[in-house]
């Protein structure tokens, strides 16, 4: 199968189909955690403060961790060079800064977000796949995909040399070679993921547990998805520093879930227990 990257036109304006993904995935997160606000008889307000936080933290982070990795300064006006750890990174710092000035604990903070994070995940890669970016090493399985105008291009020469991909002797360089469509498999994984989260939320459990819970499968998710990726940031042997990364957060994942474990959940604070409003 051979894909060709996604871009809808209206009329003089183009909308690129990962741009689409991205602002859905915003949107769904942000209905999400309003909906779990209006069931916790909280303040529904405090959705839109984390979708903003998430949007402005996550983009910025996701830019700079990509530069950092590169130094391809020109990608941060780019549609390309957005990395996931580097998104979740920023988008929590601004979320954590947005749970300080509200004064809401980030134990609920935490909570109202895992759930919809696992889900904009899911809808982020499905526009990865439409953006042809972030695929996987090459295969001969018949859902193998080709991705002649990816970013890069899946081509016996580029997967060799920007990827370190084996390729079979005396293959053209030129030749569009079929890769493990890897942003399609997050995608289902994480959706399966975000299923468990959202039928679990209402355990009776500490406020932050279901966060810890989330990091665990998200972490061993993207550990797991890493050994298909087409990826040139491989250190100490196989590893990427994306697995890295997932080990030290399923780490802390699984902290979390000890601590969180039993015990009360600490008062929402003003805000985040004021009537809703509206």
């Amino acid at each position: 199968m051979t894909f060709h990257p996604v871009v809808f036109h209206l009329g003089p304006f183009e909308l690129a189909g990962f741009g689409l993904m991205m602002m859905l995935a915003f949107i769904v997160a942000g209905w999400l955690a309003g909906a779990e606000l209006r069931r916790l008889g909280f303040n529904e307000a405090y959705a839109s403060d984390l979708v903003v936080a998430a949007v402005v933290g996550g983009i910025v982070g996701a830019k700079l961790w990509y530069v950092a990795l590169t130094g391809d300064a020109s990608a941060l006006l780019s549609r390309s060079g957005l990395v996931y750890y580097g998104g979740f990174l920023g988008g929590t710092a601004a979320v954590v800064l947005t749970s300080w000035h509200r004064r809401v604990p980030l134990g609920w903070t935490a909570h109202l977000v895992a759930a919809p994070l696992a889900l904009a995940y899911a809808i982020g890669r499905i526009g990865c796949f439409l953006a042809n970016d972030d695929y996987g090493r090459p295969t001969d399985l018949p859902w193998g995909v080709k991705f002649p105008e990816g970013l890069p291009p899946t081509t016996a020469g580029v997967l060799a040399r920007q990827f370190g991909v084996a390729v079979p002797p005396g293959t053209d360089p030129a030749t569009v070679l079929a890769v493990h469509p890897t942003q399609l498999y997050e995608a289902l994984v994480m959706a399966a993921v975000f299923a468990v989260l959202w039928r679990v939320r209402g355990a009776a459990r500490p406020a932050g547990w279901l966060f810890g819970l989330y990091l665990v499968l998200a972490g061993l998710e993207r550990f797991g998805i890493e050994i298909l990726r087409a990826k040139d940031d491989r250190f100490l042997g196989p590893f990427t520093l994306a697995q890295a990364t997932s080990a030290v957060l399923v780490a802390a994942g699984v902290v979390l879930l000890v601590r969180r474990s039993r015990g009360p959940s600490p008062a929402p604070g003003p805000w985040l227990g004021a009537a809703p409003v509206g």
